[in-house]
């Protein structure tokens, strides 16, 4: 392999990297060639391995393809998983791995490991999981950019460079949900937006039944889609957009309160002046007074 192909820093972590809870211990690419051994020689000990036998790392590593397709295993996953260009996926500490390029294709990869607590703490809180580890993102220079700008931070090591590279890190997992979600939902991104535009039309009075009819869908395929998509029910949803109505309103009138409920689709005043003290933790009067500055 050519020097220009393959570009590589392995780094010290010491304890006050880990102390901002996430320091970054390797950076780099390579190209590997149609018909090309894998992986290429030139990394530690620790980080080779052969694709039948595979590697546990002790470590977080992001790949992204460029160029090139391949195959993915992982102890969590049922079968290989193709790996074309535009794709990332995670490597998880302690989890046994094996990937590499078709032959016939070889390919271009980016990567970046990292540890830490806070790394620990999102991966636990759902975000990413073993059990789905390969994301489908499509060609991005904003991320390509982003793991070129690690290399080159990782070789010039200025003073402060861990803090720099956990910010480019926590960058390219926002982008790695962000760009994944955009695949997933392109195909019904349009009805949900077209569900969005009825309750803020209609939240007054719509129902969520009401709103899957419009859009010709089943109300159970609706309700899960939705929720998947925006991170609320749309029962939920439609009491957040009145709940948002009625404190634009208490703050820019001087409409009596239970008017104001009633206007916004809320029927049952005990039930909106429960609701909108558990919401806020205040009541409405309350909430108007501060908001138009005569609580202090």
């Amino acid at each position: 392999m050519k020097n220009e192909d393959i570009h590589l820093k392995y780094l010290v972590v010491n304890k006050n990297d880990l102390l901002w809870g996430l320091a970054v211990n390797s950076v780099g690419s390579q190209v590997v060639g149609p018909g090309k051994p894998y992986p290429p020689t030139g990394h530690p000990s620790r980080y080779l391995f052969s694709e039948e036998r595979g590697r546990i790392l002790n470590e977080f590593q992001v790949l992204y393809i460029t160029e090139g397709q391949g195959v993915f295993r992982s102890a969590s996953l049922h079968a290989p998983v193709p790996v074309t260009s535009g794709t990332m996926f995670i490597l998880f500490p302690g989890e046994w791995h094996s990937y590499r390029p078709d032959p016939s294709t070889g390919w271009k990869e980016y990567w970046i490991g990292f540890e830490g607590p806070l790394a620990q703490d999102i991966a636990g809180k759902g975000f990413f999981s073993p059990e789905k580890p390969v994301f489908r993102l499509g060609l991005h220079d904003e991320i390509v950019n982003l793991y070129e700008e690690a290399i080159q931070v990782s070789s010039d090591q200025a003073s402060g460079f861990q803090q720099r590279l956990m910010g480019i890190v926590g960058h390219l997992m926002g982008l790695a949900v962000y760009y994944n979600r955009q695949q997933v939902f392109s195909e019904v991104g349009d009805l949900i937006n077209r569900a969005k535009i009825l309750i803020t039309r209609q939240y007054r009075t719509i129902r969520p039944e009401d709103i899957a009819q419009e859009l010709s869908m089943g109300y159970s395929n609706f309700r899960r889609i939705f929720k998947e998509y925006t991170g609320f029910s749309p029962a939920k949803y439609i009491q957040e957009v009145r709940f948002a109505r009625v404190k634009e309103s208490l703050t820019n009138s001087t409409l009596p309160v239970k008017q104001i409920a009633y206007e916004h689709g809320f029927e049952n005043y005990d039930y909106f002046f429960t609701a909108f003290r558990r919401i806020t933790g205040m009541t409405p009067v309350a909430y108007r007074e501060l908001t138009q500055g005569r609580k202090r």
